[in-house]
């Protein structure tokens, strides 16, 4: 989004931590927090820490930056983002957008907090009901999170805009009718994403142990920063650890290791937003099979195969039939990709988003 809004003009500074490497050539410049040698930790969600040191210093450094340049807007990307903008929003009289992509009454009892889970999903639903209307304007990535902040906030509906996420139509080419499945021999289901519970890893494995059974070649591919560590102990006791290949990749690769696959697998069961390697799936042309809970745009038969939540023979049987029909898989790759391409690039959110922007910092034309 940073990069595509750069493109177009935009001076862009991005705020953010002390993790990961800047991007190379990036028209938009990076400003990052001091080094927390205490925290090294690049797995998502919250901790304690990052709460109490790492939240404090993000606000600290953009007020730093709004002291010295005149900002026109605040994009403030999720919960955490939202409470770094506000110090800086009030001292300098900055409006905020408030990017949400999840709702916090879902995610945050997945992690560890020392908490129960019927706590944490209480906490959630009491930020989800009074962070949005902080913001001057909201923008959600799914129509759920767009309804649910205007029901239960109170938040007026020309306050909130529905805009999903992009993808880089750049990094994936139009697909080739024989390009699908390049290791022909070798039938592989890929996962790409983060290892966080929330993400149905363990239903993944269940249903790849069931269809290995069936099919002896079949291998899984899991491509990932995070650390599978937490399920090695199942994918043993199912009889696939040897099956299974984990590696890091760069999104500049992530393209051709889509394509070299010959299902993409989406085990989550419940999302409230859009997750992104589904439209990284998607934008690769790679047959997808996802439970029903995150099916974000997809369309069962049409451009994926949709299975109930948590049925896991299904999600196996899925794999099997789009590993054996190759011609039916590539259809639905392409209807995939060709509504990516055609309505879901970074292109198309960053004109909305500057309609957002030119609202809030009063530039937009009176109806």
């Amino acid at each position: 989004m940073a990069e595509e809004l750069a493109r177009r003009g935009h001076d862009v500074d991005v705020i953010t931590y002390h993790l990961g490497a800047d991007a190379r050539d990036a028209a938009f410049r990076t400003h990052r927090i001091p080094n927390i040698r205490t925290y090294q930790r690049e797995t998502p969600g919250p901790s304690y820490q990052k709460l109490l040191v790492l939240d404090p210093l993000l606000a600290l450094k953009l007020v730093q930056k709004a002291r010295r340049k005149r900002y026109d807007v605040i994009h403030a990307h999720h919960v955490e983002g939202l409470l770094a903008a506000l110090p800086a929003a009030r001292l300098y009289q900055l409006p905020v957008v408030f990017d949400v992509h999840t709702l916090l009454e879902s995610e945050l009892p997945f992690y560890q907090l020392g908490l129960s889970r019927a706590v944490l999903a209480r906490l959630g639903r009491l930020f989800d009901s009074r962070l949005p209307r902080r913001a001057d304007h909201v923008i959600a990535v799914s129509e759920e999170i767009r309804s649910t902040i205007v029901s239960r906030c109170g938040v007026e509906p020309c306050r909130v805009s529905l805009i999903p996420n992009g993808v880089e139509k750049e990094l994936f080419p139009p697909l080739r009718p024989s390009a699908l499945g390049i290791a022909v021999d070798v039938p592989t289901v890929v996962y790409a994403g983060n290892m966080a519970s929330y993400q149905g890893v363990e239903l993944l494995l269940e249903a790849f142990a069931d269809a290995a059974r069936q099919l002896p070649g079949l291998r899984l591919q899991i491509l990932t920063d995070g650390s599978f560590e937490p399920y090695a102990l199942l994918s043993q006791s199912l009889g696939i650890g040897g099956r299974i290949q984990v590696e890091r990749t760069s999104l500049e690769q992530l393209p051709q290791e889509l394509l070299a696959a010959h299902v993409a697998a989406n085990p989550r069961t419940a999302c409230d937003g859009l997750p992104q390697k589904l439209l990284n799936y998607m934008a690769a042309g790679c047959p997808i099979v996802s439970f029903a809970g995150s099916a974000r745009h997809l369309v069962h038969e049409e451009n994926a195969l949709i299975v109930d939540d948590g049925d896991v023979a299904a999600f196996s049987a899925a794999i099997l039939r789009l590993v054996r029909d190759r011609e039916f898989a590539r259809r639905l790759g392409r209807n995939a990709q060709s509504q990516v391409r055609n309505h879901m690039t970074w292109q198309h959110a960053a004109t909305r988003i500057e309609q957002v922007y030119d609202r809030v910092t009063g530039a937009a034309v009176p109806d």
